[in-house]
């Protein structure tokens, strides 16, 4: 058991980590519920796209796209998201891994044929450290997502597609379900699979009484690249989102944690106390009787 003056320096050591996690929730807890904001505005646009896509493809019309065509994967570009700080949990570390595992999949195909997008410094960093090239840094959509610029990171993404320079891209990031819940996704951003959308158009059940000039293909033709283009930007909000709620409980149980650590403290500094008060007065008595 250590001196007085060692456990009331530590307890007040675990005082100041306190007000810092603390601090660090109430600012996470600001930045989900902004960025939650941005997720509740976005809804009825990435809705109604969706929508009016699926009541297409449900009605049986013929798409003829590039962005669909399925070849034999030769070169892929993986796009793998995480935050540009830590201090958020095993939120970071779950992407590295989950990104570790695809890479070691795909070897076969050669360093080459695999282009990474880091979007976070946290992954930059490990692609960097252990000799990976990336195709250029995407901090800034990782800390502020902008649909601007997620448009222009899809816009490559569909010309490389386009070119037959990659036959694949894969997505790797955190979907927000809720403040507790991060669930982590690897999910193929194209080519797009456009039987999903006409799945879920069967199973609404609408009725597509659009009239369309000058024809429903073409329509959808011109649809698709702007839903590629939200659908990079819905999955850069989400992973924002689920970063900020990460650490907003990584703060929340670090902050029971030190309270936890003060009550423990705090109770062996009170026995201590008591314990020399009473050594003290027992030299007293000892010496009076002598």
């Amino acid at each position: 058991m250590g001196s007085l003056r060692e456990v009331k320096n530590r307890i007040n050591s675990v005082k100041n980590t306190r007000k810092i996690t603390s601090a660090m929730r109430m600012v996470a807890s600001a930045k989900l519920t902004k960025v939650e904001g941005v997720i509740e505005n976005m809804l009825p646009y990435q809705n109604k796209l969706d929508s009016i896509l699926c009541k297409f493809l449900s009605g049986g019309t013929k798409v003829e796209s590039p962005f669909t065509v399925q070849r034999e994967v030769k070169r892929i570009a993986v796009v793998v998201m995480s935050s540009n700080t830590s201090l958020c949990g095993a939120y970071n570390a779950n992407v590295i891994r989950s990104l570790t595992s695809l890479l070691e999949e795909k070897r076969y195909l050669g360093e080459e044929a695999i282009l990474l997008y880091p979007i976070g410094r946290k992954v930059e960093e490990f692609l960097k450290k252990n000799g990976y090239q990336t195709e250029g840094s995407f901090q800034e959509l990782a800390e502020t997502p902008s649909y601007k610029e997620a448009r222009k990171l899809a816009n490559i993404l569909m010309k490389k597609f386009l070119i037959g320079e990659i036959d694949q891209v894969v997505f790797i990031y955190h979907h927000f379900k809720s403040l507790a819940s991060q669930e982590l996704l690897k999910d193929v951003y194209l080519p797009l699979d456009i039987d999903k959308y006409r799945q879920r158009g069967d199973d609404n059940k609408v009725n597509n009484d659009y009239i369309v000039e000058p024809s429903e293909v073409e329509l959808i033709a011109n649809l698709l690249p702007k839903v590629l283009s939200q659908k990079l930007f819905t999955v850069l909000v989400d992973s924002n989102a689920s970063e900020h709620a990460a650490r907003s409980l990584a703060m929340q149980i670090a902050t029971d944690n030190a309270n936890e650590l003060i009550q423990e403290l705090t109770k062996q500094y009170n026995k201590s106390r008591q314990q020399a008060i009473t050594n003290e007065l027992l030299d007293i008595i000892g010496g009076s009787m002598r």
